[in-house]
């Protein structure tokens, strides 16, 4: 998911899981980044249905979307188990190598 994959997106939601619900102002004033650019980051994350944002008079107060993350976080450690097991087999191949390469050498 590319919307996560900016550490001042990632960094908002972490901000908003802690806070449960803030405006643009507030978050900006957490962040090295201007609100112009936290209204930008938002923006992506609520098109990808990470954040949710409603007007409460004159400002809007964003909120993660929990369920999204979640599903967000099971792909991820989905992935994660994937490269793992890939990276198991390539340690298997590259130890098998070696012990008939140490094998060969020794007799």
């Amino acid at each position: 998911m590319t919307a996560l994959a900016d550490p001042t997106r990632r960094r908002l939601l972490d901000v908003l899981a802690a806070r449960g619900a803030a405006s643009a102002t507030e978050l900006a004033g957490e962040l090295p980044v201007s609100r112009q650019a936290v209204v930008k980051h938002l923006a992506v994350l609520d098109t990808a249905g990470l954040v949710t944002g409603r007007r409460a008079g004159r400002e809007v107060r964003y909120e993660v979307r929990s369920a999204a993350l979640d599903g967000t976080a099971r792909w991820m450690a989905s992935l994660a188990a994937d490269w793992d097991r890939r990276l198991a087999r390539i340690k298997a191949v590259a130890e098998a190598a070696e012990a008939a390469q140490a094998r060969g050498d020794s007799g």
